[in-house]
């Protein structure tokens, strides 16, 4: 009697072990997390179009872009809330200074931008001169003069 009872345990058991290994070979790999370390930061180098939250995405300061991208005209626009604080379309090198109390900053069209307040002479994309950076500021304070003296 024994005999019968322990081939039906090992029997039980079999058929146990056999829905065991079952379920476990037919569950999926957990993916690995990302790798330990520090969270990234906010960038000196705004790679594309879109817009980028001051602080979070990118760090506040001067930057400079070569211009559009080929065929295309260069368009950003500096942000504080739902406030535009400044902003430009242009087929030039363009320089714009991010304030930090910017909120964000959005880019279309135009070249790589790199921050280059701390670079050295010769890091900033070539193109204009400070004299004529300030040629263009020039004409644009003379086109816009404001309103009429009264």
């Amino acid at each position: 009697m024994r005999s019968k009872q322990t081939i039906g345990l090992a029997a039980a058991l079999a058929v146990a072990g056999w829905c065991a290994s079952t379920a476990i070979s037919a569950a999926e790999p957990t993916p690995p997390g990302p790798p330990p370390g520090p969270a990234p930061g906010p960038t000196a180098t705004i790679e594309g179009s879109g817009t980028y939250a001051v602080g979070t995405d990118i760090t506040p300061g001067t930057y400079s872009s070569a211009g559009p991208v080929e065929g295309k005209v260069c368009y950003w626009k500096r942000t504080n809330g739902e406030e535009i604080v400044d902003n430009a379309m242009s087929k030039k090198q363009q320089v714009v200074k991010i304030e930090a109390s910017d909120t964000s900053f959005k880019t279309s069209d135009c070249q790589q931008w790199q921050r280059i307040d701390d670079c050295l002479p010769g890091c900033a994309p070539a193109g204009a001169s400070p004299a004529e950076i300030l040629g263009q500021l020039g004409r644009i304070v003379l086109t816009n003069p404001g309103p009429p003296a009264g």
